[in-house]
């Protein structure tokens, strides 16, 4: 079947190997289901075709774009679509205020291009850096501050829809309702049917209204029938919060909103959790933005946070609570109005502590990184082979005490003894996470206990059940309870009449089985310590070089679970066909950037773990020859040089089919495919002398270039960064020693990337010994003019007491002022690097770049250009993958200059683009004569 299936889809891209499909078995959710086939579709008609293959074959079908959701509505065991890789276009109108956005793009990526315009999205949850528009629209997004007032259900402004039926609807047309009657007119009739129905019942408006006053994401979005008319309308805001049983969201637009320039934050510890919420009335009045929760559970886990805020540390935590609270404001004036009268309040109530409120980014972002850090901190402390569940409810702001002291009891009750309370008290949502293995009857009927009696507090509260994570397949059983049987019966008409065969992600939503929601949960397997504690989040996903391409680190570690469960089953088989291809897939695509350390909530380096599994593959042959590179550096290096000036020299063509031949025989991860974008090569370090820059100045500090700009030679019509540099240095009256073994010296990263460790173990020791030495133990720092190298040499000195510094860095703080900048050249497009992130090196790239040139431009679907020193010539294909984005932004940006500040990802840029990219350096030095 999935043959005849593949052969229908002929022009997508249908996966059905088992690594492809557990890959995509896990979303953020408890929930595993393992898909039939994946379907990476590249544009709305094949989704369309999608769904009408589908529908012929009574196959279910489940879209999957960010794979944040945390309800199970992102997985499913039919075919899977992934609508996150060929969705991500954004157009932006009105100056901002009216933005076009695809599926696949994260709410972050979207706010980095409408920050030009003063302007975001309404809509901000917390996971934002991975939260994709396709799940903002399916989940009725809301977060921190948005409340019901900017959620995605008030900003949006029109949809292009695929029905189950594969009828292609636009919501936003100004003939939209023809069109649907035109196209549907069943369903447009049926719709209109059934607004009729609801608004001729007094008791089902009431019902509508009461649950729709607060947040709410239970059930289908039935406050449609009473806000608008229209069947297009109703359709559309019917799609909202649906999460993909409906239709899929192939656009969507939304009318953005003006982004508060200021902010004041505090965090006040209240004596309990009663206190604290029964003063939220008060504080909703003041204007607060933000109010957020933190139960005492919450409080302890946060005085481990090594920046936690003042508030929260210097007491044993018994009962007490705290409240994040923020105001915003366009200017000073207004702010301090605000926080007047926010401060007024707390000293009038019976506070824990004395709490003060602070326009700090530094006491802000510790503010911050407390309330957001909970989830990760207490997922990443859970037992090994537990999985983390993270729900979330809702009830009238003025029952939140109440509930909160319900929800505790119910905690103890039934043994959850590391439960979490936190969340959005201004609009009475609170989030609660447990921890446990669910598996087995105790474990299950213990879980299954305290949902139901949990359902009864919040019902009996007036609240929903569900108000931001979706219902999913975790809230599905309780849908009737909340709504009662007609509402209900509303509901399965409105699915019968949009989705009749019932394909689209049956279980979600609607299910009939009482147990669906303790059915098919997760179970963790333990697996390697560095990998072990994922939960799974997708966080990490956005900034991967070849999510694209192959897998995710989150991929890649659920392909670790699913390999580790598979073993210790005695499935050896499965075992054997998962390594098969994890090697390409999992070891030799990974760009080992660790740019998803970065992203990940607790804290994985999964760039880290490949470096391991690559060490551990490594044979001694290979160790070996590593090991005598390391060694003999100094003649590898100037042997690479000339072999690159030698192929320069000849056709591209005739080279890379020489290098072709050479891969066949030894294998891909061994010998590099040549490019033309390689250039001949560099010249001896150690040709530069001893004392470069103002040689009659006091030596300021160990210049050290890197072997990278000895390789590879400049840009055709540039100097390089070493001659720059030492150029600037000239000019600025400073000077610096380069020592004399500089030819043997190199970062290490040849030898961690590919897991050589005898070879790096050598490298190590020697560029320990020379730089004590010529440092007189750490008397002088050590200037390095590769971002990536700097990294590395920051890990090879580590103890040694010697300050390591980027040439960028360097410049930016030493030379600029002495400076003068004759020739600005009039702009210049920056690539920043995955080690630029690492080194927090941005600031200094971007004075140096704003010294040099009259504009500075930063593509904002920037990303790790994955050439990753030689992964882009032993696997090009994950450079071309990793740089598609940002390369198309880049065509379409008129600059004189391209920058970057690393020779490998300036090659990447280059091939990507088909511009000449060089050392930020470079530029300033040509504005500097």
């Amino acid at each position: 079947m999935l043959q005849a299936l593949r052969a229908e889809i002929a022009g997508d891209d249908v996966r059905t190997r088992l690594i492809d499909r557990l890959a995509y078995a896990s979303d953020a959710s408890h929930y595993y289901h393992v898909p039939k086939a994946v379907i990476v579709a590249s544009d709305i008609s094949e989704v369309a075709h999608a769904f009408r293959i589908a529908a012929e074959n009574s196959l279910p079908i489940t879209l999957r774009s960010g794979g944040t959701s945390l309800s199970g509505q992102a997985s499913g065991e039919g075919l899977l679509v992934d609508v996150r890789r060929g969705f991500r276009t954004m157009t932006v109108e009105e100056k901002g205020r009216i933005i076009r956005v695809g599926p696949g793009l994260t709410v972050s990526q979207v706010n980095a291009r409408l920050s030009l315009y003063g302007r975001k999205l309404g809509p901000d949850p917390a996971s934002e850096s991975a939260a994709t528009i396709g799940g903002v629209v399916n989940n009725n997004s809301s977060g921190m501050a948005c409340g019901t007032e900017f959620n995605t259900y008030q900003t949006l402004r029109g949809l292009t829809l695929v029905l189950a039926s594969g009828t292609i609807i636009d919501t936003g047309a100004d003939d939209a309702d023809a069109q649907l009657y035109a196209k549907e007119p069943q369903l447009a009739e049926r719709l209109m049917q059934l607004q009729r129905r609801v608004k001729e019942n007094p008791e089902s408006v009431a019902i509508i209204r009461r649950h729709f006053a607060i947040k709410n994401t239970m059930g289908y979005g039935l406050n449609s029938f009473l806000d608008f008319e229209g069947p297009a309308k109703i359709l559309e805001h019917l799609v909202v919060g649906s999460e993909g049983t409906l239709a899929f969201v192939a656009e969507a637009v939304f009318e953005t909103i003006p982004v508060a320039k200021l902010a004041t934050t505090t965090v006040a510890v209240f004596s309990d959790l009663n206190s604290a919420t029964s003063a939220l009335p008060q504080l909703v009045d003041t204007g607060a933005a933000t109010l957020e929760l933190m139960d005492a559970a919450s409080i302890k886990v946060g005085q481990g946070f090594d920046d936690a805020p003042a508030s929260i540390r210097g007491f044993e935590v018994d009962a007490q609570a705290a409240l994040l609270i923020e105001y915003h404001a366009h200017t000073a004036e207004e702010l301090a109005e605000r926080e007047h009268t926010g401060q007024k309040l707390l000293r009038e109530l019976e506070m824990f502590k004395p709490s003060a409120f602070s326009t700090a980014a530094a006491d802000r972002n510790s503010a911050w990184q407390f309330r957001k850090g909970l989830y990760a901190k207490v997922a990443k402390a859970r037992p090994s082979g537990t999985t983390a569940l993270l729900e979330d409810v809702a009830v009238p702001v003025e029952r939140l005490a109440s509930t909160c002291a319900g929800l505790q009891e119910l905690f103890d009750a039934n043994g959850y003894a590391d439960a979490v309370i936190f969340g959005h008290a201004k609009d009475g949502n609170i989030h609660f996470l447990l921890t446990d293995r669910f598996e087995g009857e105790d474990s299950l009927g213990r879980y299954n206990n305290f949902t139901d009696d949990m359902v009864d507090l919040i019902l009996g509260a007036e609240g929903n059940l569900k108000a931001e994570h979706g219902t999913g397949r975790a809230m599905a059983p309780f849908v009737r309870r909340q709504y009662g049987d007609e509402l209900y019966e509303v509901m399965q008409e409105l699915k019968k009449a949009i989705d009749p065969r019932g394909i689209l992600n049956p279980g979600v939503i609607l299910d009939e089985d009482p147990t669906a929601h303790i059915s098919n949960i997760k179970l963790d397997p333990s697996v390697e310590e560095e990998i072990d504690t994922c939960v799974e989040c997708g966080y990490c996903e956005p900034v991967c070089p070849s999510k694209d391409l192959t897998l995710t680190p989150r991929q890649r570690i659920v392909v670790r679970r699913a390999r580790a469960q598979a073993e210790h089953q005695g499935d050896f088989i499965t075992v054997t066909e998962l390594d098969k291809d994890y090697e390409y897939m999992g070891k030799q695509t990974c760009a080992v950037d660790s740019m998803c350390l970065r992203a990940c909530p607790v804290g994985i380096d999964t760039g880290k773990f490949i470096k391991r599994l690559r060490r551990e593959d490594a044979n001694k042959v290979e160790q070996t020859a590593w090991k005598g590179a390391a060694q003999g550096w100094s003649a590898v290096n100037r042997g690479a040089s000339i072999a690159l000036s030698g192929a320069h020299r000849l056709p591209t063509s005739l080279v890379q089919a020489v290098t072709d031949v050479g891969r066949k025989l030894v294998g891909t991860e061994t010998m590099p495919q040549y490019q033309s974008e390689l250039p001949g090569g560099g010249h001896r370090r150690s040709k530069l002398g001893g004392i470069v820059g103002d040689k009659n100045a006091e030596v300021q500090a160990i210049y050290v270039p890197a072997c990278v700009n000895a390789m590879f030679g400049p840009q055709k019509g540039g100097m390089g960064v070493t001659q720059a540099f030492i150029s600037l240095l000239e000019r600025s009256g400073v000077a610096v020693a380069i020592p004399e073994a500089i030819d043997s010296l190199c970062c290490g990263t040849p030898w961690t990337s590919k897991g050589m460790a005898n070879g790096h173990e050598v490298m190590q020791q020697r560029v320990r010994t020379v730089l004590v030495d010529a440092t007189g133990g750490g008397k002088l720092p050590v200037i390095i003019d590769a971002s990536s190298c700097t990294e590395g040499f920051i890990a090879m000195l580590e103890d040694t007491g010697i300050t390591v510094l980027d040439s960028i860095a360097f410049t930016a703080s030493h030379l600029a002022n002495q400076l003068t900048v004759a020739h600005p050249v009039d702009s210049v497009t920056i690539h920043p690097t995955c080690s630029s992130q690492h080194l927090a090196l941005m600031p200094a790239i971007e004075k140096v770049a704003n010294l040099a040139a009259n504009e500075v431009v930063i593509p904002y679907s920037w990303g790790c250009c994955g050439y990753a020193g030689d992964r882009g010539m032993l696997h090009p294909e994950l450079t071309a993958s990793a740089t598609a984005r940002e390369a198309a932004e880049v065509a379409g940006i008129d600059s004189e200059y391209h920058v970057s500040s690393n020779r490998t990802c300036e090659l990447g840029m280059t091939r990507a683009t088909g511009k000449p990219y060089r050392h930020v350096l470079e530029l300033l030095e040509i504005a500097t004569r």
